[in-house]
């Protein structure tokens, strides 16, 4: 395995300027060595201040403890002593010390801090003369160095309006760092003092503020986040894979890979026969936040922050479908985010336990403050001082050597001349900045992973998820699906609706009108509503269903129980579910888009559909549909509904009559539904042909609901349903 040491970041300008530079940045370090003394005698006196011993000591002995107490006073609130550094973990003295912050008082400590990330700054600029001879910059940073708010405020909006987006970002990438934490510690918000601080010292680098993944993460990921599922690849795709282990081979494969949520996985014979494992995973997709996959700046901040993240939880999962075998050798190869979820693999122990993770190669990633939870592991990284991604671990172009959170790391970071981001920051440019202008870079790490040098024996893609989807219509249509053959071929039951809009509008019709319509089953007793009959006729667009899109119109009369018909059946029945109600719709005409469709009608449900032109449209609260035949409309139903109110969307019982026989059809609903009281929407028919006009206008006309309105509608612009086969009765 190849030595492990650090590379430092090249320049052209020769060895005066990085000499210079590694001198301020030693300087700094001392400095920041002497902000943390400063800030531990601050806490210490803070501390005694504080103390109840100090307080009864002062009561006991007055002269001497309150001499005492006025001395630690003036130490901690003077320029002249420690400056206002009143710390606490809590109390009034906490309380002080923030009111003072926000006064604009600062401590001798943030102030020394200050001048450390100022050396730091100083040594960026001269590996950097182009940030100094920018004027925009300058401004920038003089202004943020001498805490002027508004100022700064101005010179980064004309840094932004002169230069871009993208290439003021890149530009002030090398110093995001330094300003950040400078900002921080001079401003006159006390909350964030802590990161300023971390930054101006290094802590950050060294901090673990993360819990390892536990067993129960790592085998039942009971949260439900993060899902990866096989995807075979397209076949120009897979003959572009690496074929053999290298570096270079695993980086192109990233890029294959692209930004649309996948991940690889391929065993590589070693050169000692050994087939060892190669887990490649590509970074995060610019633009907006997607809900689909973790590989976007959301799931980035995620990875950053916490470990348990649905990249990394999708990785594991991928790893499990995979079937890595238990001990197996795995070398982690990332790329922004992705080498993000990658160290969060590497850092947990009992992951560590399961695998042995060789290598760990992370490009453009922000991984500083993370460690492999085996110290055996060998970690490269590799960032350029203009990708402004690698610098959120706090850990900027300025830090350079001063901070060494990982002296044992192979550390690559280099100055990419084109300095535009977000260019600088894709992998295309990370692996032409590689075989360009880092060839000892790319050497050193191929001999590093000289045991994955080999032919690749297996490889396989995984899609990761945010979170694991449920089936299309779930759960709904989670049911069994039973084939049933009918005169159009071969149908499912039930039949499933994933996508439909339904309008059913209620009139009121004479008894013996509605009696006619049901001569042929005289024991039916239609549904009064006072001295009248309740009609309904539904519209429907069934955008996706299972047996293929089509539309729908349907006239039927609401009929009480068949057995033991009551007047309150329907007020009673609308409480139960639709498998115990008694009434139901007796579906008198249907006409239907498909000749599937009115086979299904026919056959499965015993309605008396036919084929028809249906249009129906619903926009807002205003309602369009026409039923029409050789294109002459024959009946429309439209107008304005009207303002409408929630309502629950209630399962449907229908009634179909085959021949002597009578079906009772289920259809169980989800979505929102709407009830229009009052609508202003009018049915009207085309005046009488003489050809044959379907059933379901002349039935219209014969109810005499030409030119009339509905009492009230119920509409669902986005709707779900299920219609299981009809149900022979015995009557």
């Amino acid at each position: 395995m190849a030595s492990q040491h650090r590379t430092g970041a090249a320049h052209p300008d020769g060895s005066g300027r990085t000499e210079t530079a590694h001198l301020l940045r030693e300087a700094a370090l001392e400095v920041a060595q002497a902000a943390q003394s400063v800030m531990g005698a601050a806490t210490r006196a803070s501390a005694v201040l504080a103390s109840p011993r100090l307080a009864r000591s002062s009561v006991r002995h007055p002269g001497s403890g309150m001499a005492a107490q006025w001395a630690l006073v003036r130490a901690l609130t003077r320029d002249a002593g420690l400056g206002f550094a009143l710390r606490a973990p809590q109390g009034p003295l906490k309380r002080m010390g923030q009111a003072g912050a926000v006064c604009g008082r600062e401590s001798l400590a943030n102030r020394v801090a200050v001048t450390s990330l100022r050396l730091r700054a100083s040594a960026v600029l001269l590996e950097h003369p182009e940030l100094g001879r920018d004027s925009g910059m300058r401004r920038l940073m003089d202004a943020v160095t001498e805490d002027h708010d508004v100022d700064a405020l101005r010179a980064l909006r004309a840094l932004l309006r002169d230069q871009g987006t993208e290439r003021a970002m890149s530009t002030l990438a090398p110093l995001l760092a330094e300003l950040s934490a400078i900002r921080a510690l001079l401003d006159e918000n006390p909350l964030n003092d802590e990161v300023g601080w971390q930054i101006a010292t290094g802590e950050a680098l060294h901090a673990d503020p993360w819990l390892g993944l536990s067993s129960r993460h790592l085998s039942a990921f009971d949260s439900g986040e993060g899902a990866a599922t096989p995807v075979v690849l397209a076949e120009d795709d897979a003959r572009s894979l690496a074929a053999h282990g290298s570096l270079m081979g695993f980086l192109r494969n990233i890029a294959l890979l692209g930004t649309s949520g996948r991940v690889l996985i391929q065993d590589v014979r070693g050169p000692d026969g050994v087939v060892r494992h190669v887990l490649q995973a590509p970074g995060m997709a610019p633009g907006k936040p997607r809900n689909d996959s973790p590989q976007d700046f959301v799931g980035a901040w995620s990875n950053l922050f916490d470990p348990e993240s649905p990249y990394t939880r999708g990785i594991l999962l991928a790893i499990d479908e995979y079937g890595l075998p238990a001990g197996a050798e795995l070398a982690l190869i990332g790329h922004s985010e992705g080498g993000i979820a990658l160290m969060n693999l590497a850092q947990n122990s009992e992951f560590c336990r399961r695998f042995r993770v060789t290598h760990v190669v992370a490009v453009g990633s922000p991984i500083d403050n993370k460690r492999p939870a085996d110290p055996r592991t060998w970690v490269a990284s590799v960032t350029n001082q203009h990708d402004l991604v690698p610098t959120l671990d706090g850990r900027g172009a300025g830090s350079g050597t001063v901070f060494t959170p990982h002296p044992d790391w192979y550390e690559v970071n280099y100055i990419d001349p084109s300095h535009e981001f977000p260019l600088c920051h894709s992998i295309g440019k990370y692996i032409d900045n590689l075989e360009t202008d880092l060839p000892d870079a790319r050497r050193d790490i191929d001999e590093a992973l000289s045991p994955y040098r080999g032919r690749v024996t297996r490889s396989r893609a995984f899609q990761l998820k945010d979170r694991a989807n449920p089936p299309q219509g779930y759960p709904l249509m989670a049911v069994p699906v039973t084939p049933v053959a009918t005169s159009a071929g071969p149908v499912e039951a039930p039949v499933r609706y994933y996508d439909s809009t339904a309008v059913t509008a209620f009139f009121a019709v004479s008894p013996g009108a509605a009696a006619d319509l049901l001569s042929d089953a005289s024991w039916m007793v239609p549904t009064r509503f006072g001295r009248r009959v309740l009609v309904a006729l539904s519209a429907y667009e069934h955008r996706c269903v299972s047996l293929g899109p089509y539309n729908e119109l349907s006239l039927a009369v609401l009929v009480n129980d068949l057995w033991r018909p009551r007047g309150y059946d329907l007020a009673r029945d609308l409480l139960r579910r639709a498998d115990t109600r008694r009434v139901g719709r007796q579906v008198t005409a249907v006409a239907v888009t498909t000749p599937e469709a009115e086979a299904v009608s026919r056959e499965l449900w015993g309605q008396p559909a036919r084929t028809a032109g249906v249009e129906v449209r619903l926009a807002r609260n205003r309602l369009s549909t026409v039923l029409g035949e050789a294109g002459r409309p024959l009946l429309r139903f439209s107008g304005d509904l009207g303002r409408p109110v929630t309502a629950p969307h209630i399962d449907s019982v229908l009634y179909g009559r085959p021949a002597d026989a009578t079906l009772r059809t289920l259809v169980h609903c989800a979505g929102r539904q709407r009830l229009h009281m009052a609508p202003r929407a009018r049915l009207r028919c085309a005046p009488p042909g003489a050809g044959d006009e379907p059933p379901l206008v002349r039935q219209v006309r014969s109810l005499g609901l030409d030119g009339a309105r509905p009492l009230f509608v119920l509409s669902a612009p986005r709707c779900r349903a299920r219609r299981g086969a009809g149900a022979q009765l015995p009557r």
